[in-house]
């Protein structure tokens, strides 16, 4: 028995005759008949009675058309779901982003436009600090990662500029740089007699070293204070008069209670670069789509 047969048993029960049943097929009449016959006797049961105007199924033939219904219907389900995840239409992403690329407003902007694009697509995301977030790209646990800066050992990976964004100094409210108008800007040589508020020296090559290096093109060397390992617990440092320290400018949006934020003098290149980082050669159809997603959207990002 073939699943072709079972298709011509359940459309001879839908229709409840023979040569309509044949007429939907797209078959002749005595080869349906004929198929029907050979399954009762493979079955060893009578599945129809025959009347004078067409067929009804019997007890046995409407237990076996429940079973076969459903099975056809789980089939056709299954074929479906196969072709859209085929297709990337179906599945699931995981991707990981970094603690200050959450507040770049291009990120919930991607990710709601792909879920709102690949609704059977589960999307999971994941909040952690760069190095961690690669590590797990690396290791297959992240299928992608939007992150600020990248590894050295990156060969396996493909990197997308998404955005660049300036960076800012968030400053104690009391502070007297914080008293200048909110349009002033600030030059480094004003952050001379400043304490910093630094990411630990391990993250050297991320935006410690960024600064650090900006600060050694103006002359001076910073005095750095306390150690932060997260943007968050920098700018907690902050308010509470630890120091200053820089952070990207989406994170004016994070209003905490004693802290300003001030712009940099234009002279002051220090910026925050965002990036779609993915496996070379993965080879996930999901993946694809959502790398295509992401960068035709920062394509057309603005910051207004």
């Amino acid at each position: 028995m073939e699943l072709r047969h079972l298709r011509y048993f359940v459309t001879v029960a839908e229709e409840g005759h023979v040569t309509r049943a044949a007429e939907r097929l797209g078959m002749q009449q005595p080869p349906l008949s004929q198929q029907i016959k050979a399954m009762e006797r493979e079955l060893a049961v009578q599945l129809f009675r025959r009347k004078p105007r067409g067929v009804e199924l019997t007890d046995a033939g409407r237990v076996f058309f429940d079973d076969v219904r459903s099975i056809l219907a789980r089939l056709d389900h299954a074929v479906e779901t196969t072709r859209r995840t085929a297709r990337g239409e179906e599945g699931r992403i995981s991707v990981g982003i970094s603690n200050t690329g959450a507040y770049h407003p291009l990120v919930p902007q991607v990710i709601r436009a792909f879920r709102e694009a690949n609704p059977r697509v589960f999307v999971m995301l994941e909040e952690g600090r760069n190095r961690e977030l690669i590590d797990s790209l690396q290791s297959e646990r992240l299928d992608a990662a939007i992150v600020r800066t990248i590894p050295d050992n990156s060969e396996a990976l493909v990197i997308n500029r998404l955005h660049e964004e300036p960076m800012v100094v968030a400053l104690p409210s009391g502070l007297p740089l914080a008293q200048r108008n909110r349009g002033a800007t600030i030059a480094l040589k004003d952050l001379a007699n400043e304490t910093f508020i630094a990411p630990p020296s391990q993250h050297a090559t991320g935006m410690r070293g960024t600064v650090l290096a900006a600060f050694r093109k103006a002359g001076f060397k910073p005095r750095i204070g306390q150690e932060a390992p997260r943007t968050s617990s920098a700018l907690s440092f902050v308010a509470a008069g630890f120091g200053v320290s820089f952070v990207p400018a989406s994170l004016e949006r994070m209003r905490l209670d004693g802290v300003v934020y001030r712009r940099l003098d234009e002279t002051v290149r220090l910026t925050a670069p965002l990036n779609l980082v993915t496996r070379r050669g993965d080879p996930s159809v999901v993946v694809r789509h959502f790398m295509t997603l992401v960068k035709k959207a920062a394509q057309n990002f603005t910051d207004d």
